[in-house]
This record gives structure tokens, sequence and C-alpha cells, in this order.
């Protein structure tokens, strides 16, 4: 008797471990991380080559990361990425970031001006997307066309996740003057660095 209430005990706390381990990995914004499974907060960058110099990255947040930070995160994904292929700057040439929400009432979610993140890179504002049964399921916005379903601006806001996704070309040698869709890519890693959450070390 003595030996069975001993390994319920200890069944009893791995369970707990177990549970605590999960919630505070619920409770832990997405850091910047390659987007494998078992990792301690879900999410992360993934990219794929499309052709010769272009590829697709994508960056998603969990429930606890902002739109602001997976977009950030985007953005250095995609330098880094530049230089890791001996390129020096690139171009977007598509733009998206995806919400899904438990619930949504009206309008766009931020209100916000045009490049609310970017600082200086105004540019980098993609697409996105939410999800709401009100709506019969996802509903897209695209900061270059508008949507007039967004013209009462009211919203109420849930749990929300974001993913954002940018399709980009690279160029090796100076980046052209002028274009606001082109990024030196170390420029940008210089400037992001200090904002860029890596997980902790194990």
């Amino acid at each position: 008797m003595i030996i069975r209430k001993t390994i319920a005990g200890k069944a009893g706390l791995v369970a707990a471990v177990a549970l605590a381990a999960l919630l505070t990995a619920c409770a832990t914004a997405t850091p910047y991380q390659p987007n494998l499974p078992g990792q301690a907060a879900s999410g992360g960058f993934t990219d794929q080559r499309l052709e010769g110099d272009r590829y697709r990255v994508n960056f998603a947040g969990n429930s606890m990361t902002s739109r602001e930070t997976v977009e950030r995160y985007l953005l250095y994904r995609a330098a880094e990425l530049t230089v890791q292929q001996g390129y020096d700057w690139f171009e977007t040439a598509d733009r998206r970031t995806d919400r899904s929400a438990r619930t949504v009432i009206d309008e766009d979610p931020f209100g916000r001006p045009f490049g609310y993140y970017g600082g200086g890179y105004g540019y980098w504002r993609p697409a996105w997307r939410y999800y709401g049964p009100r709506y019969g399921g996802w509903r897209s916005w695209d900061p270059y066309w508008g949507d007039p379903f967004f013209a009462n601006r009211a919203e109420i806001r849930t749990i929300e996740k974001f993913e954002a996704s940018a399709e980009i070309v690279l160029h090796r040698g100076p980046k052209p003057a002028g274009d606001p869709r082109a990024y030196d890519a170390r420029e940008i890693m210089a400037n992001l660095t200090p904002s860029i959450q890596r997980p902790a070390p194990k």
C-alpha cells in the first residue's frame, strides 16, 4: 500500500510539473527562433527558396506575441537570410500578415497609421487577415488597397495570433537609393539586434 501511494504521488508530481511547464510555455511570447516542434514557446521563423534568389520567409507568433514583434522578427529574418546566402540587400515582392482571433467585432483592429511598426522601414507593412465566426471565416485587409469594411473604425479584440510572411528577392552590391522596398540587410540587422529576444539557453 505504501509503495502504491508513493508511485501515485510521483505520478501526480510528474503530471503537475508537466502542466506547469505547459502553462509557462503558453505564457511566454515567441522568441526569435526557427519554427520547430517541441519548443518551449511555439512559433518562429521558416523560409523557403522559391527560385534562384527569391525566397518566402514567414514568422508565426503565439497568442502572447504582438503584431509589431512578429513583423519585426520577420524583417530581421529576411535580413539575416540575405546575409547567410551571400547577398547584401533585399527587396520585398509580396507581404502578408495573418491574424487568427477568437472574437472579432468590427473594423481595422489597430486604427494605426501605415508603417506603425516601421520607424525607418515604412514600407514594411504586410497585408494581413483575421478570423471570426461573425464573418463566416477569414477576412483580409491590405494596407495598399484598403477595404470599405473598415469604414466604421470600431472593433473589440480578444486573444489573437499573428503570422506574417513576405516574398523577397536577394541582391548583391549597394542598395539602390530612393527605393522604399529595398533594404540593406546588414543595416537592418545592426538596428534590430538590440530588440531581438532569443530563447533562453538550456
